[in-house]
Parts: structure tokens; C-alpha cells; sequence
């Protein structure tokens, strides 16, 4: 049968691959278009196989907060480099996969795998397309979602960093909040949010750095106490200087404006995530020897 561009073209549309790699399945399949869609998703199937050991620690952050504030979705997914995390398709699958998150609130990214998007592949079936396309690996990695009784705001900082944040203060208010979350990484909102786990081990530490001064046992009680008490108020968000004006406390900021804030979540691209670190010289030394 003759492959016409025509036909390659149908099937570009349906599948998002490259021309030749079109008219290539479509050769091998005689024409048939479905038999031929269905060969490039077996193709990308394979190909995502060979990449999935592949570090994917780059990428983007996205976030979409409902119309009437309440809910919110926060996602991650992974690809290599930067390179590709800012490529059209590359967005274009992200957005896609967010707006299934908001719709079907999925329990978990595995579930979330085989959710159809807008464009009618499961999400699944569109990565494993994405990575045919693009030669990277490509992961969806997390996504959470914060419902509240009063109010969420977000904020992106680029793709690289994003934000939620339950909060009763106004939008600006709220905006500022989140920007600063975004800014200093709080690890709590107050003291008493902070887990026993954490201020028991961090206590050991102080312990154990008070008592080799030889300091008398009440200056060492003292000394722990305030050095925990300063460790707590880096480590929560209304302890903190204001980023936007550093001599004003979070809390103190909140407390003026009648607001408070019940939670927030921080996403930073490829956070946890081990990169490969490349030696370009020892490279290029192996390849010589070889």
C-alpha cells in the first residue's frame, strides 16, 4: 500500500511522533494506521523500559488551585535535564496530567498511571509516548492534594520551586506567605506542629555539644534551652524573620492582619533525588584507553 503523506500525517496527530518514525511503522504495518499506532506504543513502551534506570532529577513543579480556593493540586514530574523539561511537550504532558489530578483526585501516582487524559491515552501510555519523543526518561514522581476550610494560595518560583498554602489571610497576604515559604523552607508552621521526634534528637545533639564545654550543669541547662528554643524558630514558619522585611517575625505579621496559617506543602524540583555526577575528563580518558 502506498504511504501517503496524508497517512503520515493522520498518524502524527494521533501518536505525537516524528514524521519519519510515522511513516517508518506505517511502512512496517503496510499502512494499516492502527496497527501502526498500536506498533509505536509498543516502540515507546520498549523504549521506556531502557531508560527507566536513568536518573530523572530535573524537571517542573506545577500547581492549580480551584476556582473557589478550597482545593488545590501540587505535582512533580521528573525528566534529566532542564533541556527537556522545558519543552513543549514536555509542559504540555504535565498540564495535561495536573488537570487529571484536580478532576479525579487519584490516591496515588500509581493510580494516577491509568487515568485517561483529555487526549485519550492513560497517563501511562502518554509518558512512555513522551519518552519515545523526547530520548529522556520522564517520571511522574508526586503530587498531593490540600483541601481547606478557608483558603489556599500558591505560588511558582519559575518550575523549579512551588508552593501551597492553607491560610485565612487575604490574597496578598497569603501570596507573600507562600513566597516566602518558597524563599526560606520552613520545615513547620509553629512549635507545637513540630513532631517529639525531632526536638528529642535535636536536643541530643545540643546535649552532647553543651557538655564538652565543661560548662557547671545549670549554665548547660540554660545553654540547651536557648540554643533549641533559636532551633525552633528557624525551623518553623512563624518563627521566622519576614522575608520581605526581616525584622518582623511571620507570626507577628500574621497576628497583625487577624490571619493564621493551618498548613502548607513545598515541592523543589528533583528534592531527595541522588544525581549522577558526570567526570566529562575521565570520559573522554576511558574512551581514549578503550
Amino acid at each position: 500500500m502506498a504511504i501517503t503523506a496524508s497517512l503520515v500525517k493522520e498518524l502524527r496527530e494521533r501518536t505525537g511522533a516524528g514524521m519519519m518514525e510515522c511513516k517508518k511503522a506505517l511502512v512496517e504495518t503496510d499502512g494499516d494506521i492502527d496497527a501502526a499506532a498500536e506498533l509505536m506504543r509498543k516502540s515507546g513502551a520498549a523504549k521506556a523500559d531502557k531508560k527507566a534506570g536513568r536518573v530523572a532529577a530535573d524537571g517542573a513543579i506545577k500547581a492549580m488551585v480551584s476556582d473557589d480556593g478550597k482545593t488545590a493540586v501540587i505535582l512533580e514530574i521528573n525528566s534529566e535535564t532542564d533541556f527537556v523539561a522545558k519543552d513543549e511537550n514536555f509542559q504540555a504532558f504535565a498540564d495535561e496530567v495536573l488537570a487529571t489530578v484536580a478532576q479525579h483526585k487519584p490516591a496515588s501516582v500509581d493510580a494516577l498511571a491509568t487515568m485517561t487524559l483529555a487526549s485519550g491515552q492513560s497517563v501511562e501510555e502518554a509518558r512512555q509516548a513522551l519518552i519515545a519523543k523526547v530520548g529522556e526518561n520522564i517520571q511522574v514522581r508526586r503530587f498531593e492534594i490540600l483541601q481547606s476550610s478557608a483558603s489556599i494560595a500558591s505560588y511558582l518560583h519559575g518550575a523549579r520551586i512551588g508552593v501551597l498554602v492553607d491560610s485565612s489571610a487575604d490574597t496578598d497576604l497569603a501570596r507573600d506567605i507562600a513566597m516566602h515559604v518558597a524563599a526560606v523552607n520552613p520545615q513547620f508552621v509553629d512549635q507545637d506542629s513540630v513532631p517529639t521526634e525531632f526536638i528529642e534528637s535535636e536536643k541530643s545533639i545540643l546535649v552532647a555539644q553543651a557538655e564538652s564545654s565543661g560548662k557547671p550543669a545549670e549554665i548547660i541547662e540554660k545553654m540547651i534551652q536557648g540554643r533549641l528554643e533559636k532551633l525552633l524558630a528557624e525551623v518553623t514558619l512563624l518563627g521566622q524573620p519576614f522575608v520581605k522585611d526581616p525584622d518582623q517575625k511571620v507570626g507577628k505579621l500574621l497576628s497583625d492582619a487577624g490571619a493564621s496559617v493551618t498548613g502548607f506543602i513545598r515541592y523543589e524540583v528533583g528534592e531527595g533525588i541522588e544525581k549522577k555526577v558526570e567526570d566529562f575528563a575521565a570520559e573522554v580518558a576511558s574512551q581514549l584507553n578503550a
